[in-house]
């Protein structure tokens, strides 16, 4: 399990969920991994049970607070990175959250909110590492974009707009660097088994009902599990992908090809 042997890796929103299980799956298979978190307490929980089952501290993890929409702390998190274990082979803009709101009732403060975590948060990231990987001529971004960049659900207002940004992002930076070896490429989770989405369940008036009702959406009567959105993040960030570039993988169990039922 060496797929990412001797890089390193830096994860943004690496606390819990998808971003969690990514920093698991890098340092399992031999990267050094940075966990950049907004909430430094999950960071640390999750580097320590990532050090703790790595066995008599084989696994190089540490966790840097960071606020993605500030790019000097992305920046100081991308330093802090370097101090420690060297340049920064692969990043994955994981860091996001959900705003859903009625377009013409939504306030400037949500609008902002919305697009400064899920696509400047994408952009600062990018900006902070490209330097280095341009100039070393190597290097793997992957972006978590959502199956919201190309599917619409009403209600999700401005969500989808943001995600639709992070895929133009990722195809425009791709084309751009591709030319020095520097790939970058985006992965679009449909329903992924979070707390997210068990606390959206929970919020429901009938949480079961809503629970059954997201379980029957994809082809596979399932929705996905952490754990195989971080094992693409680990195909795209690896040797195994060189000519994979500008690309977006959607990992949905199908939905987005089903026309209707």
């Amino acid at each position: 399990m060496n797929r990412l042997a001797g890089k390193v890796a830096l994860v943004t929103g690496a606390g819990r969920g998808i971003g969690a299980a990514i920093a698991r799956a890098f340092a399992a298979e031999g990267a050094a991994v940075v966990l950049a978190e907004l909430d430094g307490a999950t960071a640390q929980t999750t580097a320590r049970e990532i050090a703790e089952a790595a066995g008599s501290g084989a696994a190089r993890v540490l966790a840097v607070p960071t606020d993605v929409t500030q790019a000097a702390s992305v920046q100081a998190a991308v330093a802090e990175a370097e101090r420690a274990f060297g340049p920064v082979d692969v990043l994955v803009n994981n860091a996001g959250i959900n705003v859903f709101a009625d377009p013409l009732t939504m306030t400037d403060e949500d609008w902002r909110r919305c697009f400064a975590v899920d696509l400047d948060g994408v952009w600062n990231g990018c900006r902070a590492v490209l330097p280095g990987m341009v100039e070393r001529r190597a290097g793997s971004i992957v972006n978590i974009a959502s199956t919201h960049a190309f599917q619409i659900i009403p209600g999700c207002f401005p969500y989808p707009v943001a995600k639709h940004g992070v895929i133009g992002l990722t195809r425009a930076l791709g084309i751009e660097y591709a030319p020095r070896n520097v790939r970058v490429n985006a992965i679009a989770p449909g329903y992924i088994e979070t707390q997210l989405t068990h606390d959206w369940w929970n919020a429901q008036p009938d949480p079961e009902a809503a629970r059954r009702a997201t379980l029957e959406l994809p082809p596979m009567k399932r929705i996905g599990r952490p754990e195989e959105v971080a094992m693409t993040a680990v195909f795209l960030a690896s040797d195994e992908a060189p000519f994979i570039n500008a690309s977006c993988i959607t990992i949905d169990g199908g939905r987005t090809a089903l026309h209707h039922e």
